[in-house]
């Protein structure tokens, strides 16, 4: 998280598959490998919405981390592609996620002192995460769609057999 807390990005932080991943597998007794899957940098600037600076971004921590795959999306500009409304920041876009256990990150607070802490993000808690439940974060017909489309195509069931599947909460079905 040193590298991305360098970064200075506003709200900035690592999170989504990155996290489930490595939680998942610690739950099942696997040994978690960073560099099978993309690490998800998040952060949230409303005034530079420019997928170009991502791509900057991506290349500058590729250079100080080669062999990871590194995933920066300014979650200002996010909503376009999903289908939102606007969000106001990350934990915003995040309660539009398609499933709940992929809605955690991980920001850096001072990350220059002895004192540095890290805080968490999670919209809908932990609890599914470490619960080991896949559960949509909403019952609309889009955002179901979308989960079970990753669902299928990640298969994640088959990667930790221990996932059980639950229905959307109905206090999140506005989301």
């Amino acid at each position: 998280m040193g590298l991305v807390a360098a970064l200075n990005l506003p709200q900035g932080c690592i999170g989504a598959g990155f996290i489930r991943n490595m939680v998942w597998d610690h739950l099942h007794g696997r040994h978690s490998d960073c560099r099978a899957a993309d690490i998800d940098v998040l952060y949230f600037d409303a005034d530079r919405p420019d997928p170009q600076r991502e791509r900057r971004l991506e290349a500058a921590l590729a250079a100080q981390a080669p062999g990871f795959r590194w995933s920066v999306r300014n979650q200002a500009r996010m909503h376009r592609r999903n289908g939102d409304s606007p969000y106001g920041s990350v934990a915003d876009a995040m309660r539009h996620w398609p499933e709940t256990a992929t809605a955690i990150a991980a920001h850096r607070t001072g990350a220059h002192s002895i004192a540095a802490q890290c805080t968490l993000i999670a919209p809908f808690s932990t609890a599914d995460l470490f619960g080991l439940i896949l559960r949509p974060a909403s019952a609309s017909p889009a955002k179901l769609a979308a989960f079970r489309s990753r669902m299928e195509r990640k298969r994640w069931r088959e990667r930790w057999p221990g996932l059980r599947v639950a229905p959307p909460y109905p206090s999140w079905t506005g989301v």
